[in-house]
């Protein structure tokens, strides 16, 4: 695969602004970041490019420098090099490739911690976002009858794919950028959604979470900062659904949530 490399500057006054600067420009397609350095499919570049320059230029503190075309390379070869298998509780082992959710990140190892208290046994979950399908996996470790997961990056679903493989447990695993399901069975059908994703993408499907969770369901959410609690908690409330807790690692915040 070719790709291209993106020079960009960055003078953030606090740590969390360059977490959602990364976030977002992983959004647009970018899959690496090494420093000031960052990588993206060529294809991707190409079809992406004006809204990646956009939101550098909207973005304090960010300066998109130039760009340039990658010599040809085993760019996957090099990714897993640099990250190897990631050990977890439960005896789950995660191959990372490309994909975000190793597991380590404060957000997903907030959802693994109370996944890790919880009884799951015979319950339908629903991974939404799933990356590489850590969250996925130890729900089905713990019990769960039927898992779920999606994602709308192609790559992470065949990452997830193979990670519920290495992990011997039967997932689901689905290539899509919304919800509801369009299965009449599956609709209103889920005991747990869980989502570790951007805020902004939290609040568009927040109608369609609630809409897919069975009356007495729960919603776990992560992903985002304290400031975002308030907007997440009324959109939430807004579809019927009632804050049961609010965790914190450091900036970071996990919300759950009862239908």
């Amino acid at each position: 695969m070719k790709y291209n490399v993106l020079h960009i500057k960055t003078d953030f006054a606090e740590e969390w602004q360059a977490d959602v600067f990364n976030q977002q420009i992983c959004e647009l397609g970018v899959d690496t970041i090494d420093n000031a350095e960052y990588y993206i499919p060529s294809e991707i570049w190409a079809d992406k490019a004006g809204e990646i320059e956009a939101l550098c230029a909207e973005t304090e503190g960010v300066t998109l420098v130039g760009s340039d075309a990658c010599p040809d390379e085993n760019w996957n070869a090099v990714w897993e090099s640099e990250h190897p298998m990631q050990e977890l509780p439960l005896g789950v082992k995660i191959i990372p490739h490309c994909a975000f959710g190793a597991g380590h990140h404060e957000t997903t190892s907030m959802i693994i911690n109370t996944l890790l208290l919880s009884d799951l046994s015979g319950k339908n979950v629903l991974d939404h976002g799933t990356g590489t399908g850590v969250l996925s996996i130890f729900a089905k470790r713990l019990g769960a009858k039927q898992v779920i997961a999606v994602d709308i990056d192609d790559k992470s679903v065949e990452n997830a794919k193979e990670n519920a493989a290495l992990n011997g447990v039967e997932i689901d695993v689905r290539l899509g950028s919304s919800l509801p399901f369009r299965e009449e069975s599956e609709v209103g059908s889920f005991d747990l959604i869980l989502a570790n994703i951007h805020r902004n993408i939290l609040l568009a499907n927040m109608e369609s979470y609630a809409a897919n969770m069975r009356a007495g369901g729960e919603l776990w959410l992560s992903g985002f900062y304290a400031d975002d609690c308030p907007v997440l908690q009324e959109a939430a409330e807004n579809y019927g659904l009632t804050l049961m807790a609010i965790q914190s690692n450091g900036e970071w915040r996990m919300m759950q949530f009862k239908k």
